[in-house]
């Protein structure tokens, strides 16, 4: 991860940036906001800012946004007051950090920012097979698609691919296509010329340029805009890429790594997703299973998350009782990995015992975890359940209560309803429920916002780290 501080380097804030590197933090250092807008134009990127409260933090986040420039901000102070740690976060900070630095809280909020600390693990067959594939690719300069359901650890796969590639030592650069607007997108991979629009008050490098000589993933590819993807085409085939505004090519020597948790061939007979370009990207194919068909990780991954989270939170690391590894076993997971690994941080919080038992195992929105969670149980208690028993007799039960409480409401009713409640089980995890929906993210962006105008409360993103505002 790449950290950018700004602001005087005063002993408080010399120990948290020693803290930062202490996690693994590559950190860089200017004193002004606008040498830090300056930074970030030439290239020399960062993954967060960490900004001191008494700078002009909306200025900074205004010139960033003015040149089409994403980078989160997290403010920084000493003896700062609630008041003053409350206006840094309204100017457009998404934490505060007091000083002197508390260990946990910066580990918490770089952990929410990007872990990119997350080994590769398996035990599964399946998901030992999807390994050794991409062991014999990883050295090739082929362009390598990665796909499989939201949360199977295709960001963690692509930088296995980096890693044991012959360009391990260069940059491994990410783009998440579906989190940048559009109008955005552009000029955050191809960078700009001074002039190219109103704001562009000096050239910008891109992450192509960022990325030169590594690795460059593109994260939920489906999701970029039509004109983009020509243009990445291009700049596939030829190896060149033309700024916003440029007059010129520019070079460009990267491995492409795209991933994507919806169907391409399917986005391309939609007429969404340009052929050409998926053949581009997809030399080889690496569908990663979900964790319901590689039970065999589940164990193991569970295990790991438990003694990271028990690191972090500075509490002693407790194994599993039988009780607790039957019903993990047994749960579909329908979030996959990263629904185990919050799961596991939370365990880990709520036991108290010797063991982390069961009742400590809690699904997102609190309720215990039993092999038949997700699942509409039966009648209640004194009643008799017209439907008989049985997985098929409960699933009609559920249908039947559904489609009742449907009559009476309007086609647009029933599916903001459904948007709605597919957000807050995926706890407002977009790219997650739109992947449910079966819709683009760019589709349920526009829903939100209509239904945010007609003064609907919308579920914010949740992070199973920190209250740091970033999705899980």
């Amino acid at each position: 991860m790449r950290l950018l501080v700004v602001g005087r380097l005063s002993g408080q804030l010399a120990s948290a940036v020693k803290m930062a590197m202490a996690h693994g933090a590559k950190v860089s250092h200017v004193e002004r906001a606008d040498q830090a807008t300056e930074q970030l134009r030439r290239g020399q990127g960062a993954d967060l800012l960490m900004v001191d409260y008494q700078l002009d933090i909306a200025a900074l986040i205004a010139a960033n946004e003015a040149e089409r420039i994403t980078v989160p901000v997290v403010a920084f102070g000493v003896d700062a007051d609630a008041r003053e740690a409350a206006a840094a976060i309204k100017a457009g900070a998404k934490e505060f950090i007091p000083l002197p630095p508390d260990a946990e809280l910066i580990a918490a909020v770089l952990a929410a920012v990007a872990d990119d600390e997350k080994p590769m693990i398996s035990a599964d067959p399946s998901m030992k097979a999807v390994l050794q594939l991409a062991d014999q690719v990883a050295r090739s300069e082929a362009s390598i698609l990665i796909t499989g359901e939201s949360g199977v650890g295709k960001e963690v796969m692509a930088r296995y691919m980096h890693d044991n590639s012959r360009r391990s030592e260069r940059p491994f650069i990410s783009v998440n296509c579906a989190a940048i607007p559009d109008n955005l997108l552009e000029s955050e991979l191809f960078g700009h010329e001074k002039g190219a629009f109103t704001g562009a008050v000096a050239r910008r490098i891109g992450k192509f340029e960022e990325a030169d000589g590594g690795t460059l993933l593109l994260d939920e590819i489906s999701e970029m805009d039509a004109r983009l993807q020509a243009k990445l085409l291009r700049a596939i085939q030829e190896r060149v890429i033309d700024r916003v505004g440029g007059s010129k090519p520019v070079s460009v020597n990267i491995r492409i790594i795209a991933t994507s948790n919806r169907d391409l061939a399917r986005a391309v007979s939609e007429g969404t997703f340009r052929e050409d370009l998926l053949y581009r990207l997809n030399v080889v194919n690496l569908r990663l299973p979900s964790l319901r068909e590689r039970p065999g990780d589940i164990g193991v991954l569970a295990e790991h998350f438990i003694k990271k989270y028990a690191a972090a939170n500075g509490v002693p690391v407790r194994p599993m009782s039988a009780r607790a590894s039957q019903a993990i076993s047994a749960y579909r997971w329908p979030g996959n990995v990263r629904e185990l690994e919050n799961a596991m941080h939370r365990a880990v919080l709520l036991a108290t015992g010797p063991e982390i038992d069961v009742d400590a195992i809690r699904l997102p929105d609190g309720q215990p975890l039993t092999p038949a969670s997700g699942m509409m149980g039966a009648a209640p208690s004194g009643q008799e359940n017209p439907y008989g028993g049985g997985v098929a007799a409960r699933a009609a039960q559920a249908a039947d209560a559904v489609t009742r409480s449907f009559v009476g409401q309007t086609v647009a009713a029933m599916e903001k309803t459904l948007i709605l409640d597919t957000l807050t089980h995926c706890l407002g995890n977009r790219t997650h429920a739109a992947n449910i929906l079966g819709i683009s993210i760019r589709t349920l962006r526009n829903k939100l916002n209509e239904y945010a105008d007609e003064g609907t409360t919308i579920p914010a993103p949740q992070s199973g780290v920190s209250a740091s505002g970033y999705a899980a």
